[in-house]
């Protein structure tokens, strides 16, 4: 069975119309998904708020499928972030995903193999945090076994601006399915990147409750997660909480180009460079952080670890 021209369209307004939102927000929400997406004058949903596995009534064929992120009870959600994750990142080329109830031939189940059958692709939105969620696309479902109640994704090759060939007008809007063990492997490694920077940054935020540490602007769309010691440092470079800082983009900006700086006594520095000049109440307001202290999340153990603290603030101190 093929998808049929209007059927093909409607996908790929749903497709563009994620993209925009993601390059928006980020990341989303509920109610960034909660508002569909147009076609032929109509707003057509793009999940399930109950469901995992979506297909619109208006579609021949599976749209969404959905990975939530738990909200575990009494406990900081991003410490257990790695083992809600640890599937992606443990994976070579395809992971799982789990059929709905224990019915194979039930309809969600079906949307799953239809696609897998049609090579259908979808969207994934995988959770990264409570209520918020990644959109992979495209994702196709590379397989699907009646008796483990589990379908298989690969990640596909992402739409190319100008990749229209052989008349594939909605492989330039789409995406490709990655017929190569080299071409899904790639395509994996794109994703783990992704969900590794998107963790990092959801924990970091949430850490410092949605304010930067240097301003605390209280608005988290404005806001970074920024690295303390580089991701490069085999040692002290990991994407855990002590090594990172929520700053917005100026004040991040600054911080890498070691036009401020921050030592073990969580004391912000600013260089002379900064200091000697003299334009505008922007830059004053950067000289007035020297001497100030950042603003610290309320659980010590998310605290900025002070040995990386001091190995960048030489870096600081050195470019001065």
């Amino acid at each position: 069975m093929v998808e049929d021209s209007s059927n093909t369209l409607m996908r790929m307004a749903a497709f563009q119309r994620v993209q925009e939102l993601q390059q928006v927000y980020g990341h989303l929400t509920a109610k960034e998904l909660r508002l569909g997406f147009d076609f032929d004058g109509k707003r057509i949903p793009l999940v399930n708020p109950q469901r995992g596995i979506f297909k619109p009534k208006q579609m021949q064929f599976l749209l969404s499928i959905r990975t939530v992120f738990p909200r575990p009870g009494g406990k900081v959600w991003y410490d257990d972030q790695r083992k809600v994750h640890r599937q992606i990142y443990g994976s070579d080329e395809s992971v799982d995903y789990a059929f709905m109830g224990s019915n194979p031939n039930a309809a969600d189940n079906r949307w799953l193999r239809e696609a897998f059958e049609n090579r259908i692709a979808v969207i994934y939105f995988l959770g990264i945090a409570p209520g918020r969620y990644q959109a992979t696309l495209p994702t196709f479902i590379s397989g699907w076994d009646a008796n483990t109640l589990k379908a298989s994704l690969a990640f596909g090759l992402p739409a190319r601006e100008g990749a229209i060939h052989q008349g594939s007008l909605s492989e330039a809007v789409i995406g490709a399915y990655p017929d190569s063990s080299l071409e899904r492997r790639y395509a994996l490694q794109s994703v783990k990147r992704r969900l590794h920077q998107s963790s990092f940054r959801e924990a970091i935020i949430h850490a410092y409750n949605g304010r930067c540490a240097v301003s605390g602007i209280p608005e988290p769309l404005l806001l970074d997660a920024a690295h303390i010691v580089p991701d490069k440092h085999e040692e002290l470079g990991q994407p855990v909480i002590p090594n990172g800082l929520p700053l917005s983009k100026i004040h991040h900006a600054a911080f890498d180009s070691h036009l401020i700086g921050i030592d073990p006594d969580y004391r912000l520095h600013v260089s002379e460079r900064l200091l000697d000049k003299e334009d505008g109440p922007l830059l004053e307001s950067l000289k007035h952080l020297d001497g100030s202290a950042i603003h610290l999340p309320s659980r010590h153990t998310d605290r900025p670890d002070r040995e990386r603290l001091a190995l960048r603030f030489e870096s600081f101190k050195a470019a001065a």
